[in-house]
């Protein structure tokens, strides 16, 4: 019998993840990473590009992968999301053309090893920014198969975006609100960025919240999180709030900027008193 435990690097996608396995008996270390974890392409229809990614094994045991091409999105709650295949995403997924070499491999302790990726883009491609990744999922080695263990399972994301042509971006603040979650203390707070995007290439907005009270009073400023907001769709983006917010009046005010353009959003919203935390 096998149990596995997946830790998913779902952050935005940055240089390098380092996952450590979780401290529990019987679990080997699983020290492994990824680089580059973001990849961006510029496509041009008919022609292959073709690089290198770097598996590294820092742990004292060997690991094992098992390559996959997927889709992904970012859900409401801004988290990625890699799926096999979403049929939503199919107007500007890269799935299809997306091949690594080799598709499984080992990687020995205190090493690193190459994986090559191809993106065919095809002939036909329309002006557009695509997106799809690969996955790196460690798996058993035949040894481990039988008998009754613990074992720790990690996934690693790269994800690409090749774009053909130049789309050009556009991009608007569609919302700006106050949410709050119950806790044991009282509440907690995020403010939810509602950003849309009209066109065919994906942006990251780049900016800032701003709390402040009914005297005016700067309470925080937290900056929003780089998420990209991809094509045909509005991407809420959750920006948690740290300070505890007093039941009373207080105006969000968000400064992002897409595309080189600054876009400005003020709203006024009520903080509540704290309801009840959901029994545990």
């Amino acid at each position: 019998m096998f149990t596995y435990h997946y830790l998913f690097h779902n952050g935005p996608l940055a240089a390098l993840a380092l996952l450590a396995a979780l401290n529990l008996p019987a679990l080997a270390q699983v020290d492994v990473g990824l680089a580059p974890m973001r990849v961006e392409v510029t496509a041009v229809p008919g022609k292959p590009v073709s690089g290198s990614l770097t598996l590294t094994n820092s742990g004292s045991t060997p690991a094992r992968f098992r390559v996959e091409m997927v889709d992904f999105y970012i859900d409401e709650n801004t988290t990625p999301q890699f799926i096999g295949q979403v049929a939503a995403e199919a107007p500007y997924s890269c799935r299809s053309w997306l091949t690594a070499n080799p598709m499984e491999l080992e990687v020995a302790p205190k090493s690193q090893s190459p994986v090559r990726y191809t993106v065919r883009i095809p002939p036909n491609a329309t002006e557009s920014s695509y997106h799809c990744a690969l996955g790196f999922r460690t798996i058993p080695k035949p040894d481990e198969i039988s008998g009754t263990a613990m074992r720790t399972a990690v996934r690693l994301m790269t994800v690409f975006y090749p774009t053909v042509g130049k789309p050009p971006v556009t991009g608007v603040i569609k919302d700006l609100t106050l949410q709050s979650t119950p806790t044991a203390s009282g509440s907690s707070w995020k403010a939810i960025l509602l950003m849309e995007n009209s066109g065919l290439m994906l942006y990251r907005p780049v900016g800032d919240i701003s709390v402040v009270d009914a005297s005016g009073a700067l309470i925080e400023t937290v900056k929003v999180p780089s998420f990209p907001v991809l094509p045909k769709r509005q991407q809420r983006i959750v920006v948690p709030i740290s300070k505890s917010l007093a039941p009373g009046s207080y105006t969000l005010q968000a400064n992002v900027e897409v595309a080189g353009e600054i876009q400005k959003a003020s709203v006024v919203v009520t903080a509540s008193a704290p309801a009840m935390a959901p029994p545990q």
